[in-house]
C-alpha cells in the first residue's frame, strides 16, 4: 500500500514539474504576443497622429489654393463683364455714328441746295434791284428776304459743323474704345492661363489629401469637423443678423427660383456618411454658371469654410438666412446689400469637390429647412 501511495506521490510531482514550464512558456509567449501588440498600437497612433498632421497641412494648403483661384476667376469675371460693356458701347458708337452721317448728308443736301439757290439769285445785281424798287416797302420785304436767305445757310453751316465734330468725337472715342478692348482681351487671356495654374495646384493638393481620407473613420472624422465649422459660422450669422435693420424674410406663400440652374444630386436629409445628413440640397451646374440670391438681404458671411469652400451667407431678416457654398468665386462681400435674382457667386467646385455644383441651404433661426419649401423651378 506504501508503494502504491509513493508511486502516485510520484507521478503527481512529476506532471506538476512537467506543467509548470509548459505554463511559464505560455505566459511568456502571451507576454512577447503583447509587447508586439503594444508596439503596432504605438506605430498606429504615432502614423495616425502624422497623418492627422499631414492632413491638417493639407487642408491649410487647399483653402489657400481654392482662394487663389476664387481672386482669379473673380478677376477674369470681371474682366468679362468690362468686354461686354465694352462691346455695347461700341455698338452704340457704332449706330450714333451712323445716324450721324445720315445726318450730315442730309445737312449737305440742305446747305448745297441753298448755295444754288443764292448763286442763282446772284445773277441779278443785288445795289440795283434795291435801287430800281420804287416803294421803300418793297425795299423792306427784299431785304428780309435775302436776310433769311442768310441766316438759314448760317445755321445750316453751324448744324453741319456741329455734326462733323459729333462725328470726330465719335471716332475718337471709338478708337479709345477699341484700344481697351483689346487691352481686356489680353488681360483675359493672362487671367485665364493664371486660373488654369492655380485650378492644376489645386488638384496636386486635393489628390493628396484624399489619400490621407483613406478610411471610413478618418471620412466621419472629417465630415464631423467640417459639420462643426458650418455649425460655427450660423452661429456667427445668428449674431450679425441682430445688428441688420428689418427686411421682409423669406415666404412660403411667394415662389422663390433655385440660386442656380442644375440638378439637385443630393436631397435635404439624405444620408451623407454614417449618421451625418445633409441640411442643404446640393446641385449639380456647370462651373463658372451664376449663382443668384433667392431673395433680397444683406451678405453677412463671405469666406472660404473647411469642406465647404467659397460660402457666402445671406440674411433675409425675419430670421431666414440662405447659404450657398463650393462656389468658384463670390462676387459679394459682407456688408453689401443684394437683391432678387442678383448675381453673388459663381459655381465651382472649392471645399474639396471633385465635380462642380452648388451646395445650398436655408435656415430659421439657425435650424436648418428643406429649400425645397420656399425655392420652386
Amino acid at each position: 500500500m506504501n508503494i502504491r501511495f509513493f508511486s502516485k506521490a510520484s507521478i503527481l510531482a512529476g506532471f506538476i514539474m512537467l506543467s509548470t514550464p509548459l505554463l511559464a512558456s505560455d505566459l511568456q509567449q502571451r507576454q512577447s504576443d503583447l509587447k508586439t501588440l503594444q508596439s503596432q498600437i504605438n506605430r498606429q497612433a504615432s502614423a495616425l497622429k502624422n497623418s492627422t498632421k499631414q492632413r491638417e497641412k493639407l487642408t491649410s494648403l487647399l483653402k489657400k489654393d481654392e482662394k487663389a483661384i476664387a481672386s482669379a476667376a473673380r478677376k477674369v469675371n470681371e474682366t468679362k463683364n468690362s468686354l461686354s460693356r465694352t462691346d455695347k458701347k461700341l455698338a452704340e458708337l457704332d449706330k450714333s455714328q451712323i445716324k450721324l452721317d445720315t445726318l450730315k448728308k442730309s445737312q449737305q443736301e440742305t446747305l448745297a441746295h441753298q448755295l444754288t439757290s443764292a448763286y442763282l439769285a446772284g445773277n441779278h445785281d443785288y445795289t440795283k434791284m434795291l435801287l430800281n424798287q420804287q416803294s421803300p416797302a418793297s425795299i423792306e420785304r427784299l431785304l428780309a428776304y435775302y436776310q433769311y436767305l442768310n441766316n438759314a445757310r448760317m445755321a445750316s453751316i453751324n448744324e453741319l459743323k456741329q455734326t462733323i465734330e459729333e462725328l470726330n468725337d465719335i471716332q475718337i472715342e471709338q478708337i479709345s474704345q477699341k484700344t481697351q478692348l483689346n487691352k481686356l482681351i489680353l488681360n483675359q487671356q493672362q487671367q485665364a492661363k493664371q486660373l488654369n495654374l492655380e485650378q492644376s495646384q489645386r488638384q496636386r493638393t486635393l489628390t493628396q489629401l484624399q489619400r490621407t481620407l483613406n478610411t471610413s473613420g478618418a471620412k466621419l472624422e472629417q465630415l464631423q469637423i467640417e459639420e462643426a465649422s458650418l455649425k460655427h459660422v450660423v452661429e456667427q450669422a445668428i449674431i450679425a443678423m441682430r445688428n441688420n435693420p428689418k427686411m421682409e424674410g423669406l415666404s412660403r406663400s411667394r415662389t422663390l427660383r433655385w440660386p442656380t440652374k442644375g440638378r439637385i444630386k443630393s436631397g435635404f436629409g439624405s444620408r451623407r456618411s454614417g449618421q451625418v445628413k445633409w441640411k442643404g440640397v446640393t446641385l449639380s451646374a456647370p462651373e463658372g454658371q451664376k449663382i443668384t440670391a433667392i431673395a433680397a438681404g444683406k451678405v453677412i458671411y463671405a469666406d472660404w469654410l473647411r469642406g465647404f469652400g467659397m460660402v457666402l451667407v445671406v440674411d433675409h431678416g425675419k430670421g431666414y438666412m440662405s447659404l450657398y457654398g463650393h462656389a468658384q468665386t463670390l462676387l459679394k462681400n459682407p456688408g453689401d446689400s443684394v437683391t432678387k435674382g442678383e448675381s453673388i457667386a459663381l459655381v465651382g467646385r472649392s471645399g474639396g469637390q471633385t465635380e462642380p455644383g452648388l451646395y445650398f441651404e436655408v435656415r430659421h433661426k439657425g435650424q436648418a429647412v428643406d429649400p425645397a419649401r420656399y425655392c420652386r423651378r
